[in-house]
């Protein structure tokens, strides 16, 4: 048996469910399929420490923040850009509030809020949402699907596709889509924190956040601040430059970005010759233990002119973590592949959205917009199409 349904949407994260209420509020008849128990697994992991769900930002600034090779998502951001995501957002009854660095959060810090009125709003729509529904690929035009009673098969007006990346499988998003589409570009970890071996002589610090310092890779420069783990080092800081590192540029930090290099050697020379580097760099340079401890890890043998190390401590890195302990990814489904409408040049009718996309974006709102954005997008296209 064959069902037959106006729209199907593959995917329940936030670009799928957005998606599916562009469908849902042109009238069509929409079901979304979601492999895991419940619906916006990485949504809700996501909000637990706060939900990022933009950047108050000038567009064209927010723009650039993606980089290059993203052409193609660009007319979908300024479409529903920052402005645009928090009035949806207000408007399904989540108060807002903007923090110093622009970044904007529910008030209540919580996905679920969120979550809860945008299911609602979706089944006022008609939207069906079926759970443990995993796409297992196309027969014809024909989609399979592998659910709790086994094989069935959908033939859909439309198509969306948004299966999310290919990190924290457990979540859903395990990039098992690859092998029913061509033409993708191979994944990689994107804002992850690094492998580092440490000594024994670190474990005192494991968990210390390493505050006001530079991260410098290559001709980037970040200010922030990052945390020594057990397995290395990760944070804000570390994820702003993560794409560079993975790309083959160094890792240095200055521990002092508020001084110039004369004046950290002006203020060593205060120091007395009898103290330990420990006391010297503390009492010099008011630096906490946490960071004496990085200089003692890779500066050694120390050289004679300490300064020029202190404004760019090399770290010895041994390899990005893994793949699905990244927050996001990079490569996906190439835009080659589509066309301006983000539908498949290959399966007419077929869209896609959402981190499943070759793209890639810092933490701090640009990836959920993003995903609201080309799911919005496609979910438009598809209703016209």
């Amino acid at each position: 048996m064959v069902e037959v349904v106006d729209a199907l949407v593959i995917g329940a994260g936030p670009a799928g469910l957005m998606a599916a209420e562009m469908l849902g509020a042109e009238g069509r008849r929409v079901v979304v399929l979601e492999a895991k128990p419940s619906v916006a697994r990485k949504f809700l992991m996501a909000g637990k420490s706060g939900l990022n769900i933009t950047k108050d930002e000038e567009m064209s600034a927010f723009v650039a923040a993606y980089g290059a090779g993203v052409e193609p998502l660009v007319p979908a951001l300024r479409d529903f850009g920052p402005v645009e995501v928090m009035g949806w957002a207000e408007d399904l009854g989540v108060p807002l509030f903007v923090g110093s660095s622009g970044r904007v959060f529910p008030k209540v810090m919580k996905a679920s809020p969120l979550l809860r009125s945008w299911l609602r709003r979706l089944d006022g729509y008609g939207v069906e949402i079926r759970v443990r529904h995993r796409w297992a690929g196309w027969d014809g035009d024909d989609v399979l699907v592998d659910g709790p009673e086994g094989r069935v098969v959908l033939r859909a007006g439309v198509t969306v596709l948004a299966c999310g990346g290919a990190s924290w499988a457990r979540l859903g998003s395990d990039g098992s889509w690859a092998e029913y589409v061509g033409d993708v570009a191979p994944f990689q970890p994107a804002n992850m924190g690094f492998l580092v071996d440490w000594s024994e002589h670190m474990a005192k610090h494991f968990g210390e956040p390493v505050k006001d310092v530079a991260l410098i890779a290559g001709d980037q420069v970040e200010r922030g601040e990052f945390v020594v783990s057990a397995r290395g080092v990760e944070g804000g800081g570390i994820y702003a430059v993560s794409r560079a590192v993975r790309e083959g540029a160094d890792l240095r930090v200055d521990l002092l970005p508020h001084l110039s290099v004369d004046e950290v050697r002006k203020r060593l020379a205060r120091g007395k010759a009898k103290d330990s580097l420990a006391n010297r760099l503390r009492k010099t340079l008011s630096m906490p233990a946490v960071k004496v401890a990085l200089v003692q890890e890779f500066a050694r043998p120390l050289p004679d002119d300490l300064a020029p190390v202190l404004k760019g401590l090399p770290l010895a890195l041994a390899g990005p973590r893994p793949l699905d302990e990244a927050i996001s990814v990079a490569g996906g489904l190439r835009f080659s592949a589509l066309d301006g409408n983000l539908m498949l040049r290959e399966r007419p009718g077929v869209f896609a959205c959402g981190e499943m996309l070759d793209w890639e974006a810092l933490t701090g709102g640009y990836l959920l917009t993003a995903c609201l954005a080309s799911g919005r997008w496609a979910g438009l296209a598809a209703a016209r199409y």
